[in-house]
């Protein structure tokens, strides 16, 4: 088995202290990548490190 690591919606909400429907209103609008099977979703810790980089707050002189 790989050594990729998964995480539920509400591990990232928990993660991130925002609300299980923030992330799912992400992974919808297609900011947030995610698997699904069935009706659970599955977000790679890989997408998860680049999507926080993407909102990552650069300082402003």
């Amino acid at each position: 088995m790989s050594d990729t690591t998964y995480y539920t919606i509400q591990e990232v909400a928990n993660l991130l202290k925002v609300a299980y429907l923030t992330v799912y209103r992400w992974i919808q609008a297609g900011k947030l990548t995610a698997y699904q099977v069935e009706k659970q979703y599955r977000i790679n810790k890989t997408d998860f490190e680049a999507f926080m980089q993407r909102y990552k707050v650069k300082k402003r002189n």
